[in-house]
């Protein structure tokens, strides 16, 4: 047996050694092919036979046999690429694609990937890749009604499970404005335009007229503030903003500003009860334009309180001025910000706060409210303070009750942002005015977050997230099978894919604009092709040892 045997141990040798050529053949083949991870060949001892020797029981080996292949899943470098639908995961998730109208998922660490002109982010096969939707946000501002504020998750909310990520609208609804900053200087050596000693804190408001040509001459106000503001489709509208110091005789050092916040009259399409119950316009009517008033007042340049009046009712006009009793204490949002409503499609039952169809927007002068309860007693609007008259006051109210004693309602709990209207020396400006609106837009690009979140980006300026990625990581990915074309599929020992978002702990990151290149090290396989090859080479010899000594066997016959 010993001769023979030794043939067959060599041939093992030889079959060994050129499995593993094939493997490193294999590796260098695939040297540049994307998110391609390399394998490696282990050999172990085939079988040792017993057989007696003086010293007892000794084994002799008959040859060797591959162990086990595996892939080696370390981290490839990232390549930067021109693609923003190019990605690479930094960690040891895959992503999933999934051929279409099929259940089977393959998993993939080469993100190699492009939108169909079916709107789907493919891989080179036209397997669309496989994320969860993220739920937007349609919110509005909503009246309060007790003191627990919004608390705002800038998180992505997913939606339902894995699905294909398929962009099949391209264009970016509008959103109607919904949030107003207007944050200014109005410096105390600014004297008042407007007066009326029988309503000082409405003087600016009594001479605006929106059924004039000019609703606001230039003389009548100190300082005024204009931006854009969004309806429900989308439609810009100006939204001007008047202050005027307010001449007060006994303020105890405090300073007193009334603003107005108004549109172009001519876009107002507010529709109220009148004083007989019907449903009035007030088109044509001085309150045409007129969305709220109110004061502020500073004490040594710092806000330390509000007031603010929407028109709920249309009660008409008293001899070309405005009726103050139809001007109530304002509601406050979620966020303790008064509100306004603007109707200006001519929606039913969106023209006063009140209204359920409204479209409210909130007014920040850098104050809001934190305590937006009522004042306990039943009555009242909540978050204003308990102040004489009482809280269900209208402006009314106030111009007949009470004169120049600086007490005005004021909100309830104050908060002042570190960003806030001010009435320093200095020059009267616009430090900071931003609305949260806009138009409709068309898609014009996407962006891949770290998180694994796809953005798009519109012409109107928005970048919506739509879709996160799903990556998947394996108990044992070393059993992943090899399907070809950059892609494995799970089996019984690799056990199901554990999906998670990027992120997640275990599935690593993702870059945008990259791509993994291939783990396999040049120097090192050569290094394993030389040992390879002198090792097949050391077999072919034991081969042919061995044939000369069958050979001096035979030989002796002679």
């Amino acid at each position: 047996m010993g001769l023979s045997a030794s043939l067959y141990a060599g041939i093992t040798g030889l079959s060994a050694h050129g499995e593993k050529m094939t493997v490193i053949g294999n590796n260098l083949a695939n040297v540049n092919t994307t998110g391609y991870k390399g394998s490696n060949m282990y050999f172990e001892d085939f079988v040792s036979q017993d057989m007696a020797t003086s010293a007892g029981i000794s084994q002799v080996g008959r040859g060797v046999r591959v162990a086990a292949i595996y892939s080696d899943f370390g981290q490839g470098s990232l390549e930067t690429t021109t693609e923003s639908t190019d990605m690479a995961i930094s960690g040891d998730g895959f992503f999933i694609v999934s051929p279409k109208g099929e259940d089977q998922e393959y998993y993939s660490r080469a993100g190699i990937f492009r939108f169909d002109n079916d709107g789907y982010l493919v891989d080179p096969h036209g397997y669309p890749v496989q994320g969860w939707k993220v739920e937007q946000n349609e919110a509005s501002v909503a009246t309060a009604t007790s003191s627990d504020l919004v608390n705002d998750d800038t998180g992505p909310r997913l939606v339902g499970t894995p699905t294909d990520i398929r962009l099949d609208n391209f264009q970016s609804p509008p959103k109607a404005t919904s949030h107003v900053s207007m944050i200014t200087n109005l410096p105390p050596e600014i004297t008042s335009k407007s007066n009326n000693s029988s309503s000082p804190y409405f003087a600016l408001m009594q001479n605006w007229d929106g059924s004039a040509e000019t609703p606001l001459a230039a003389g009548n106000y100190g300082y005024s503030s204009t931006l854009k503001v969004f309806d429900e489709v989308g439609a810009a509208h100006n939204m001007t903003i008047y202050f005027d110091q307010v001449t007060l005789s006994n303020a105890g050092g405090d300073t007193v500003w009334e603003y107005i916040v108004t549109i172009n009259p001519d876009e107002d399409q507010r529709m109220l009860s009148g004083a007989d119950g019907n449903m009035t316009s007030l088109a044509g009517t001085p309150a045409a334009g007129l969305l709220m008033t109110g004061t502020m007042t500073f004490r040594t340049g710092q806000l330390v309180g509000m007031s603010a009046f929407t028109l709920q009712s249309n009660g008409g006009v008293n001899g070309g001025s405005m009726n103050l009793d139809s001007w109530q204490l304002a509601d406050f949002s979620t966020e303790g910000y008064p509100v306004v409503a603007a109707n200006f499609l001519g929606q039913s039952n969106a023209s006063s706060t009140s209204q359920e169809n409204a479209n409210l927007m909130e007014i920040n002068f850098g104050l809001r409210c934190t305590d937006l309860t009522s004042n306990g007693s039943g009555e009242g609007t909540s978050g204003w303070a308990a102040v004489t008259p009482p809280l269900a006051m209208t402006a009314g109210d106030v111009a007949n009750n009470i004169t120049n004693t600086g007490v005005l309602p004021s909100f309830k709990d104050t908060e002042i942002s570190a960003l806030a209207t001010t009435a320093n020396a200095g020059s009267k400006q616009t430090l900071f005015q931003n609305q949260d609106g806009y138009s409709s837009g068309v898609l014009q690009g996407v962006t891949v977050s770290r998180d694994g979140v796809l953005s798009g980006r519109y012409s109107n300026g928005q970048t919506i997230q739509l879709y996160a990625l799903t990556l998947a990581t394996f108990s044992d990915k070393w059993h992943l099978r090899r399907e070809g074309g950059n892609l494995f599929s799970a089996n019984n020992e690799s056990g199901p894919a554990l999906t998670g978002q990027a992120g997640d702990q275990g599935k690593g990151t993702v870059d945008g604009n990259s791509l993994e290149v291939s783990n396999v090290d040049m120097g090192t396989e050569f290094v394993k092709m030389i040992t390879t090859q002198r090792g097949f080479q050391a077999n072919t010899k034991v081969i042919t040892s061995t044939d000369s000594m069958l050979g001096e066997v035979i030989a002796m016959k002679r």
